[in-house]
């Protein structure tokens, strides 16, 4: 079976077993960049206190964060854990976001994806990870975001090495897959729900995993 084949029965596999796993939770697009900044090395749980206090200090957007002093940000987002780095990197996007677009978000839309992720990589504190998850669930263009879940899963079914680079395992995808927004947001999503649920770091449950049928020796 070709890769392309490959992924879309596994695809296919997961919604069937899954169903729709409608992400990314965000009322807005600038909400959802700054919950995939806040997201690192922390829990969603954690993340949705961070925003439900800037939410509820009506500081919700990008210019009002702007103005807003990098302690109190901080102080803001405490739940989600290293504050006082996430307040820098928010501080550091959110002046990329001035400087490119004048803080109109969904003007970077308008860029090809080849020139905008470049961009975004180059902001301080915003890795490959982030620029994906800001450019496929904020700004609704076709990258596909990769994280450890994702590596785990292709690792365990031999479709890459364990120590593959990031690049590398968005490359697995994107050679193949048409380049649809819908498409990358579900089979993320999906991923992220199998690698909680079964496969897991310690102790995968291989046997009712909707993924079972593919391993090279399937239990």
């Amino acid at each position: 079976m070709n890769r392309l084949n490959l992924l879309l029965n596994m695809y296919g596999s997961m919604l069937k077993a899954l169903g729709p796993s409608s992400w990314w939770p965000g009322e807005t697009p600038f909400e959802v960049a700054v919950g995939a900044i806040l997201t690192q090395n922390t829990n969603w749980q954690n993340v949705e206190k961070a925003i439900a206090n800037l939410r509820r200090a009506k500081v919700l957007a990008p210019q009002k964060l702007y103005r807003l002093s990098e302690e109190s940000l901080a102080e803001l987002i405490r739940p989600a854990g290293f504050f006082r780095l996430k307040a820098g990197r928010l501080k550091h996007f959110l002046e990329f976001l001035k400087d490119e677009c004048g803080f109109e978000l969904s003007a970077l839309a308008s860029q090809d994806l080849e020139t905008l992720r470049p961009k975004l990589l180059d902001v301080k504190g915003i890795g490959p990870e982030t620029a994906d998850s800001i450019l496929l669930y904020a700004l609704n263009m076709p990258s596909f975001v990769v994280d450890a879940y994702t590596g785990r899963v292709l690792s365990r079914h031999a479709l890459i090495p364990e120590d593959a680079p990031y690049e590398e395992i968005r490359s697995f995808f994107m050679d193949v897959l048409n380049p649809d927004t819908n498409l990358y947001n579900e089979y993320h999503a999906l991923l992220v729900r199998v690698g909680k649920n079964w496969c897991k770091k310690k102790k995968p449950l291989c046997g009712p995993c909707p993924l079972n049928a593919y391993l090279e020796d399937p239990i």
